[in-house]
């Protein structure tokens, strides 16, 4: 990954939410608890709430995935009980918990869009969860579009970007996230990949493919106004 040269310019960059714009844990750690507590009272699961590290490393993967690995010996009813649960969770919780983005994420979002870049969120989330946070955090209308892999149905991140592209007429643009899939969904797509070190969630090697990795938010805009 060569750092002397310099980036070329994007009309367009496009971000994950969790662990990139988004502090996940301060809305999901607690809606995650609530979700098993139900789901004993339900009857539905028995034992101790599995380790909330399993939900955390699993952002940025789709939700069918996620509960493969948090809920892997349940039935598929147990699962879609439990998205529905969690997702009302979070919801609630966006309006009485208060819940973060990272250090400098609007400030640096709203300089970038007075620059002329257009921005955009593509997400492996829910639809109603995705753009909760970004209304919940006010940061809504600095985007063009909000995609959501709960909205468009797709498989993985690559599809979801490679819609977006399409959809807006994209050729040039940086995809910007923390997990290995932002990184897929960036080169397969042929665009340029701003790894994100700051959220922790990652393990070794996550970023690996990335053109730049950044350790906190602001970097980003230092990043774009350096590129030619």
């Amino acid at each position: 990954m060569s750092r002397t040269v310099r980036l070329s310019r994007p009309e367009a960059i496009i971000f994950d939410m969790d662990g990139t714009l988004f502090k996940t844990e301060s809305l999901v750690v607690p809606a995650y608890h609530e979700l098993f507590d139900r789901l004993r009272e339900e009857g539905l699961y028995e034992g101790e709430t599995p380790p909330v590290e399993l939900m955390l490393s699993g952002l940025g993967m789709v939700m069918d995935q996620i509960w493969a690995k948090v809920l892997p010996d349940h039935e598929e009813a147990v699962r879609r009980k439990a998205d529905v649960w969690f997702l009302e969770n979070e919801l609630r919780g966006l309006q009485r918990i208060n819940t973060e983005l990272y250090p400098g994420v609007a400030e640096t979002l709203a300089k970038l869009k007075q620059e002329g870049v257009r921005l955009f969120v593509s997400s492996n989330g829910l639809e109603q969860y995705v753009k909760g946070v970004a209304e919940a955090h006010q940061i809504s209308s600095l985007f063009e579009h909000i995609y959501s892999a709960g909205e468009y149905r797709t498989a993985s991140k690559v599809h979801l970007v490679d819609l977006l592209l399409r959809n807006h007429g994209i050729s040039k643009a940086w995809m910007v996230g923390d997990r290995s899939s932002d990184v897929a969904a960036g080169k397969e797509n042929g665009l340029t990949v701003i790894g994100c070190a700051y959220a922790g969630f990652c393990g070794a090697g996550e970023l690996e493919g990335s053109d730049r990795i950044i350790s906190s938010f602001p970097e980003l805009l230092e990043l774009y106004l350096g590129s030619v």
